[in-house]
């Protein structure tokens, strides 16, 4: 079950030539595709293009009426080899991931298809997760796009750019014979709007045709002496080329007054929150008429020199606002002026920071010293700003962690307990939900290597005594898990302990089915259980447990796996739905249900006041978010007793965890009925009566003591 359903959206993707398309980032992308005549799509998901890949499954009936071939790819190094399809053949293919970890994965396939060069449209749409609310490595896609000699696009965040930046991302493609990058940020991708649409084109050649028409071209294979000559063409032939089309299509845009003593040059994914700064030093307005010339790069690599030397000629110093570090745009810019004898400063890092998110905060203030500095004339007084960061530093932290009833946070519980009785081991963790362990108040995990690397990152740990625990989820696991982790162990003897979360579907990334879904797919196979997976490359030591909330289960099964005299890999398979989809799944069900008179019953748990001793041992070893504390009833006691709010969603964690770590029974089960039967009734007014009764003993004996 995906995070989010746009099978209502995808029916925008067939308005035609004239109309209005109105929608999100994501929903304009694949428009776009289908307005190029893209032949094939695939990808893998992940933040901030998991709802892109969510959008190609949903559009998949669109895809197919069209001739357009789509697949969920296994991981971005599957998505990647696709592009294979357009080296020989004029087919126009289109792959998305999240960056730059998505490009990681895929810079095998990216560096020979880059190498051999397209004759097809070849488009790698990148989710550039750079920033804040970034959950990998703060690093960028530029670099790659140098290395491998890809064009990158950076298309301003408004529907029109981005539509057109997909459109003329085929042609350069083709122009040049090389395969382009298209970036978009978390904002341009869930930026709404509108454009006037085209009609969607069917490809003129599908991927059907192209396989009964095989066509070979060794020039294009990477082998010698064809990879020397690879480099030579991209020099003499594909950079010229892509120059030229960048040039005369005139990718890149002007803004503001023709002439100025200083202006600015800015990547184009940035050029609405520079718009946003320069309004807030009175310099531009909503409309984007800035007074200060802007050069917005939507194409950030090949940079054109003649349009540098242009904008940058007469002008005393121009600021780059070049989003996270190394600063390549601003090295770039530096070499083309010296080269063209000009004596324009370029100012860059030196008054915005060096790393870092480039909010509009950031770059008002940047913007603003860069003009007291260069024109002071138009630059706004200091006094006229309020003081930079003023707010957000009293706002507390939101430490990431998992949703309350979250099946994995049994897991570490009850890793937690072996830990008391077997002291703490080296635990190699992974991508996914799993990895908010690290955080308080489970505190485990001591490194991260990669999706699906859990037990890769393991295998060094193979000491005579204590054995190293792997964390992997079950994306992580079909991803990459199953031959660099599972299959690694068991080839090498590793006497490690991987532990293996099985959601049901890729959780962290909103919910796409996997292999191992228990879900019925109509267009996928799934129900390939992980252990019989796991079993195939040859674990003999395999456990599964299909509720992760039996923590005694959990543990014993976790202490065994330790302590077990059996050598090689041991492996644990835990296995629960995620809680946030099941909830997404059930309550429309649940509240359909109340709203037409029937009976409906939810679970949820509870402290007793009274029993509750104020350790909050059930807290330390939880961290749900329903579990909270309140001010303790008994006057003769100062601990604040445990609480669970009305957020509990009656996974039962809180309750088990008190059992199997011999805590206090002072938790309890409820069930809550809406539309109660006539025999409900009567059982809660018996049972209210009975005790209604003994609490007033309770409290007469209570207040009796205080006294």
């Amino acid at each position: 079950m995906a995070e989010r359903s746009f099978k209502k959206e995808v029916e925008k993707l067939r308005v035609g030539a004239g109309e209005t398309f109105e929608g999100e980032g994501i929903l304009a992308v694949t428009k776009g595709l289908l307005q190029a005549g893209v032949a094939y799509v695939g990808g893998y998901q992940g933040s901030p293009i998991s709802h892109l890949m969510d959008v190609f499954a949903d559009a998949d009936p669109l895809l197919k009426e069209l001739g357009v071939h789509f697949e969920t790819s296994a991981s971005e190094a599957t998505a990647a080899a696709m592009l294979a399809a357009s080296v020989n053949y004029p087919l126009r293919g289109a792959v998305a991931w999240k960056s730059v970890v998505g490009t990681n994965v895929a810079s095998d396939a990216l560096s020979n298809v880059a190498s051999g060069g397209v004759t097809g449209g070849a488009l790698v749409i990148v989710g550039e997760d750079y920033g804040e609310g970034s959950s990998i490595m703060q690093e960028r896609t530029h670099a790659f796009a140098m290395k491998s000699q890809m064009w990158l696009l950076d298309p301003r965040p408004n529907l029109t750019s981005i539509v057109d930046m997909v459109e003329r991302g085929f042609e350069l493609s083709e122009a040049s014979n090389t395969p382009v990058m298209l970036e978009l940020r978390v904002r341009a991708c869930h930026v709404t709007g509108k454009f006037t649409a085209k009609d969607n084109k069917r490809p003129a050649m599908t991927v059907g045709d192209a396989a009964n028409n095989p066509n070979r071209d060794t020039d294009r294979i990477v082998l010698p002496p064809a990879n020397f000559l690879h480099e030579v063409e991209k020099i003499e032939k594909r950079w010229p080329a892509a120059v030229q089309f960048v040039r005369d299509r005139k990718l890149n845009e002007r803004f503001g007054p023709a002439a100025g003593d200083v202006g600015i040059i800015v990547q184009g994914g940035l050029f609405n929150t520079l718009n946003r700064a320069l309004e807030l030093v009175g310099l531009s307005d909503a409309e984007g008429n800035a007074q200060v010339p802007i050069y917005c790069l939507n194409v950030t690599y090949p940079l054109i020199p003649e349009e540098v030397t242009a904008f940058c000629r007469g002008k005393s110093a121009v600021l780059i606002v070049e989003e996270g570090q190394p600063e390549f745009i601003e090295h770039e810019l530096n070499t083309m002026l010296r080269k063209a004898d000009l004596q324009t400063r370029i100012i860059g890092k030196d008054v915005l920071p060096r790393a870092g998110e480039y909010s509009g905060a950031v770059l008002r203030d940047g913007v603003a010293k860069f003009l007291r500095q260069w024109a002071p004339e138009i630059a706004p007084a200091e006094d006229a700003l309020p003081a930079p960061n003023v707010g957000p530093k009293d706002i507390p932290q939101r430490p990431a962690g998992f949703c309350t009833g979250c099946p994995e946070r049994p897991i570490f519980t009850a890793m937690k307990l072996v830990e008391r009785e077997l002291g703490p081991s080296h635990v190699s963790a992974d991508i996914g939900c799993h990895l908010f362990s690290i955080l308080p108040p489970f505190n485990i995990g001591n490194t991260t290597m990669g999706y699906g690397l859990g037990p890769a990152g393991a295998s060094a740990f193979r000491p005579d005594g204590k054995r190293a625990i792997a964390i992997m989820g079950d994306g992580g696991f079909w991803h990459n898990g199953l031959t660099s982790g599972i299959g690694n162990a068991v080839f090498n003897k590793d006497d490690t302990v991987t532990l293996i979360v099985d959601n049901g579907y890729s959780a962290a990334t909103g919910g796409q089915d996997i292999l191992s879904s228990r879900a019925t797919n109509p267009v996928r196979t799934t129900n390939h259980p992980i252990e019989r997976a796991v079993r195939g490359v040859g674990a003999d030591w395999v456990r599964t447990i299909d509720r992760t909330y039996d923590i005694k289960r959990m543990r014993d099964t976790l202490k065994e796996a330790l302590t077990t005299e059996t050598k090689g890999p041991k492996v644990i398979v835990a296995s629960s739905e995620c809680m946030l989809n099941r909830q997404r799944r059930e309550k429309p069900i649940k509240a359909k249900a109340m709203k037409e008179g029937k009976r409906v019953v939810r679970e949820r748990f509870g402290v007793d006041p009274d029993t509750c001793t104020g350790d909050h041992s059930c807290i330390r070893i939880s961290g749900c978010p329903s579990l909270t504390i309140k001010p303790n009833p008994d006057p003769l006691r100062r601990d604040p007793v445990a609480h669970v709010d009305n957020s509990c969603v009656g996974c039962g964690l809180c309750g088990e965890a008190s059992h199997a770590a011999v805590l206090c029974p002072s938790f309890y089960r409820a069930s809550i009925v809406t539309n109660p039967s006539g025999w409900d009734r009567f059982k809660q007014k018996v049972s209210g009566a009975v005790i209604g009764w003994m609490q007033r003993r309770f409290d007469a004996a209570r207040a009796a003591r205080a006294f």
